[in-house]
């Protein structure tokens, strides 16, 4: 695996997680927060993904 997979993977993860928090939050301001928080991590992920898509095509 590399790095760039291992932060794609990671990006994933933190938006996942983030997504939880914000679905059990009992309080709205922080339900907001973690789903902002996670849709910015899967923008991120997204992000990583077309990085490698470019490196994969370079090779």
């Amino acid at each position: 695996m590399t790095a760039f997979h291992a932060k794609l993977e990671r990006f994933e993860t933190l938006a996942a997680e983030c997504e939880l928090i914000a679905n059990r939050a009992p309080d709205g301001g922080k339900r907001e927060l973690y789903l902002r928080l996670g849709a910015r991590y899967r923008e991120l992920a997204t992000d990583m993904r077309t990085v490698i898509a470019t490196v994969d095509a370079a090779a």
